[in-house]
């Protein structure tokens, strides 16, 4: 008798409170707006996300150079650095800041420990959007940690007056080991209360954890450049289970699912979930499977409310 083969969803899975708050404002924007519309940076970075807003006529740009004057452009959920706002001001910008509310809790964490007189050192990936937005405000007062071999040379102007601030979307192992190492060189080391790490980004990750143990291949829908999507691929690869990011069906290779009996999919917090459909359509065609089923518990639904801003645009 054929061993059945099946395909395992993840849950939770795809989009968070922030991407979905931030693709929002967008779509609202150009309900209402009749001119063009400028978004500094990917709004998330997925791709299919960003070339189906390309299609209705968002220009997406690196710097607000490129925005002409008294133009309407929006800050990416992913954060800016003040003097990009300043930037906007002096260009006489119409702005609306779609940074998610759990990345300005870190910028208003960061930003705290400075006043109170801490160097803030920033667990965090170089040139990661939110990385460079977080350094941003507070330039002289905070450093930039990727590795416990960092942690262990990082300077500081006073070992006694120090604070440690994380990138949202890494995993919680990832950091733990780094702010471990800060801990034991600087034990006077301040924390914010509560953790940097975006539940969403935490969940995922311990759903795909699980995700793994059952599975014999996971596939992780993300774009290369979604940092919380490649935390997925990487827990997974921890967990002792091969994992692929992969941004859409196409990506795909047979190859990888050779002998795979139980196929794993879960998504980053910037994916749609038509895109896991359609991975899940093809790697069901690929092994054969004959049942989809989805694992673990959904997430509570969780709603960011819009900018304040946004309001004067809605009219409401």
């Amino acid at each position: 008798m054929a061993e059945q083969r099946r395909i395992l969803l993840a849950n939770p899975r795809g989009f968070c409170a922030g991407v979905d708050r931030a693709i929002q404002i967008i779509e609202d924007l150009l309900d209402v707006h009749d001119g063009t519309l400028y978004v500094r940076k990917e709004i998330v970075h997925n791709r299919d996300v960003v070339e189906r807003l390309r299609a209705r006529g968002v220009v997406f740009v690196e710097e607000l150079s490129e925005v002409p004057n008294g133009a309407l452009a929006v800050f990416s959920a992913h954060g800016v650095a003040p003097d990009v706002r300043k930037q906007a001001e002096a260009r006489k910008l119409r702005v609306v800041d779609a940074t998610c509310p759990l990345v300005t809790k870190v910028h208003v964490e960061a930003m705290r420990f400075a006043r109170d007189g801490f160097f803030v050192l920033l667990v965090g990936h170089a040139g990661h959007d939110e990385v460079t937005g977080t350094l941003g405000q507070i330039p002289g007062s905070i450093a930039l940690v990727e590795s416990e071999e960092d942690a262990a040379s990082v300077a500081v102007p006073d070992p006694q007056r120090v604070a440690v601030v994380t990138q949202t979307t890494l995993s919680l192992d990832d950091t733990k080991g780094i702010v471990e190492a800060l801990k034991r060189r600087f034990p006077a080391i301040k924390e914010p209360p509560s953790s940097d790490i975006c539940y969403a980004t935490q969940n995922r990750q311990n759903a795909v954890k699980d995700l793994a143990q059952e599975s014999d291949v996971v596939l992780v829908v993300g774009s290369q450049n979604s940092s919380n999507a490649q935390r997925l691929r990487d827990c997974s690869i921890e967990a002792g289970t091969p994992a692929y990011l992969i941004d859409g069906p196409d990506d795909i290779q047979e190859s990888w699912l050779n002998g795979a009996l139980t196929v794993g999919v879960t998504s980053g917090a910037s994916t749609p979930e038509h895109l896991v459909a359609q991975v899940v359509e093809r790697a069901r065609a690929i092994i054969g499977a004959t049942e989809v089923a989805e694992v673990g518990e959904r997430e509570p639904s969780i709603v960011f409310a819009p900018p304040r801003e946004l309001a004067g645009f809605l009219g409401t």
